[in-house]
């Protein structure tokens, strides 16, 4: 075997340094409790900046940059499902896609202060639009706050900003042509994507069903492996061939998948090959950003930043609050929004490509992006303090009108009766205990289709912040027979526990631990009984464990006050 030359291995080398640079990052963002994202970019801009293009070629690690954006696309398309937007379908649609035209409205601001032309400050105020799903939605999973109203409100706005990507992609490639023929080009690109989409829907649906199920009857993983990436990579190279983008040719690819019965198994092999191309995007990316060009525009990037962010939230916040929702909750929303997202990366690429976007916004708007990734769990993280300056501020704990105005209840309803706050599932269960025993109960919640739901149903109900004194005071605490606190943000069960015994001290609170963290201080709010719902969890699997066992009951029983006793008196 011959000797193997350096230069021969340069694409190797160039991986390795990449996949060398992302893993240190990642694992020093994860170790400071930042998001991954935020090392893999980190980690690129020191490569970038450290070694030379003779060490590691940056044009190389570039194409294969563009394999993640195609990957990522593409699985963004084979994961999009209606169900997710259904429940807040309005206000994640519809307030969605306002939140994007004013946000680009913001940008186009935003880059007239820069003095960028036209073309350029639409090119920002498409880049400043997207948030990052994936920092987003890990800073709300970390606080146990998916499954509450502002979680599913923030996961509908993410949801519809992804998947403006695509059409963004279409008409900002329309933008980086001439002026004067701006709209034959954008005219021209809208008919051949259009074009394009329907030629695909019609051999897709019958094409790839039918390709994915000769080739999963061969009971071969390589072989499917090797046909989801060839559709995919085809499909993206097809609509870059007739004037496309490569990632709108993968996110149809994606869809289409999406409505065959491999899906989840298309979407589990793609997932890895995802996961490794999209980290070397990301490392491309921070390899581009030149931290001396930061430092000497340290000052105009921090009053970017703070445009940004600000807007942001305001407008996450308003648009929220105007579909119904909560002060609270609309804030929430407005906070886990104020970051600069993934796919944004994707689009000011296209810019430098393109042209359009100048080399000095495209480094201000990368090094911004940063940025925004670090402060935005800090953001959130002072949510109690700003929602409660804006409700003393603007005396805004309910707003008056349908549904958020809720009837006057009787005295009989509102005496010796269980206060819910919360209505999730653990809310929903004690509901339904409660009405086969024919006990009274009303519950308090902030999601205003909750509400509707429930006064449907003739539930007695109440729409408002639980952790709100005033909306609390409508409840009647001084005759209720007990507080049941069940929200799963842990702020606000705090909040609400202290307000409820504010109105009656001698009242009986249960509250929801959303942590074991959380459970001393909701004692030293004069919470009764805190419940804390992973251990509680965790004794009914070991419940059923032993019963399989043959464990009698009494012994089980036994075990598990037992062990309910030591856990909750060592916490």
């Amino acid at each position: 075997m011959g000797r193997v030359v350096v230069g021969e291995l340069g694409l190797i080398i160039d991986l390795a340094i990449a996949i060398g640079a992302a893993l240190i990052g990642g694992a020093v963002a994860q170790r400071l409790r930042l998001p991954a994202l935020l090392g893999y970019l980190i980690g690129g801009m020191i490569i970038g900046s450290t070694l030379s293009r003779s060490m590691v070629n940056v044009d190389r690690v570039q194409i294969l940059a563009e394999i993640g954006v195609i990957f990522l696309l593409f699985t963004l398309g084979a994961e999009f499902s209606l169900r997710d937007l259904r429940r807040v379908r309005n206000v994640a649609i519809f307030g969605g896609i306002l939140q994007i035209l004013l946000t680009i409205l913001l940008g186009l601001g935003i880059g007239q202060l820069f003095h960028l032309n036209l073309t350029a400050s639409i090119f920002f105020g498409c880049l400043i639009a997207l948030s990052s799903t994936m920092v987003a939605i890990k800073i709300v999973s970390d606080r146990g706050e998916l499954d509450t109203p502002h979680g599913r409100v923030l996961a509908g706005f993410l949801i519809v900003q992804d998947l403006s990507v695509v059409p963004m992609l279409v008409v900002l490639t329309s933008l980086s042509g001439s002026t004067s023929d701006l709209w034959l080009s954008l005219a021209l690109s809208m008919a051949k994507a259009v074009a394009f989409l329907i030629v695909t829907l019609v051999l897709g649906l019958r094409f790839f069903p039918w390709l994915l199920a000769r080739v999963a009857a061969a009971r071969s993983r390589e072989m499917f492996v090797l046909t989801v990436v060839f559709i995919a990579l085809s499909t993206a190279l097809i609509t870059q061939l007739v004037g496309l983008t490569l990632a709108l040719g993968s996110f149809l690819a994606g869809l289409l998948i999406k409505e065959s019965e491999y899906s989840h198994a298309v979407t589990a092999e793609v997932l890895p090959l995802r996961d490794v191309f999209s980290v070397i995007f990301f490392v491309s990316i921070g390899m581009l950003i030149d931290p001396a060009f930061i430092v000497q525009n340290v000052g105009i990037l921090l009053s970017m930043v703070l445009a940004i962010m600000v807007g942001k939230l305001v407008l996450g916040t308003t648009i929220t609050r105007l579909f119904g929702y909560t002060m609270h909750t609309s804030v929430l929303v407005g906070l886990g929004l104020v970051q600069i997202g993934e796919f944004s990366f994707v689009l000011a690429k296209t810019g430098v490509d393109a042209g359009t976007l100048p080399n000095e916004i495209y480094s201000l708007t990368l090094a911004g992006a940063l940025i925004t990734i670090v402060l935005s769990p800090l953001a959130m993280q002072t949510s109690s303090v700003l929602i409660s300056w804006l409700q003393r501020a603007t005396r805004l704990g309910t707003k008056p009108g349908s549904p958020q105005e809720s009837p006057q209840l009787s005295q009989e309803l509102t005496s010796w009766h269980v206060v819910i706050c919360g209505y999730g599932q653990a809310g929903r269960t004690l509901t339904t205990v409660l009405n086969t025993r024919g006990f009274k109960y009303l519950v308090i919640d902030e999601d205003p289709w909750v509400i509707r739901e429930l006064r449907a149903a003739g539930i007695p109900c109440i729409y408002g912040d639980p952790a709100n004194l005033h909306v609390l005071a409508q409840a009647n605490l001084s005759r209720a027979r007990l507080a049941c606190i069940l929200m799963t943000d842990p702020v606000s069960v705090e909040l609400a526990t202290r307000n409820a015994k504010q109105l009656n001290p001698r009242l009986d609170v249960i509250a929801w631990a959303p942590h074991e963290d959380a459970m001393e201080l909701l004692r030293g709010t004069g919470a009764r009984e805190v419940v804390d719902p992973e251990f509680e969890a965790a004794l009914e699997i070991v419940r059923h464990t032993l019963h399989r066992f043959g464990v009698s009951t009494p012994e089980i029983l036994a075990l598990a006050s037992r062990l309910r006793a030591q856990h909750y008196e060592a916490t």
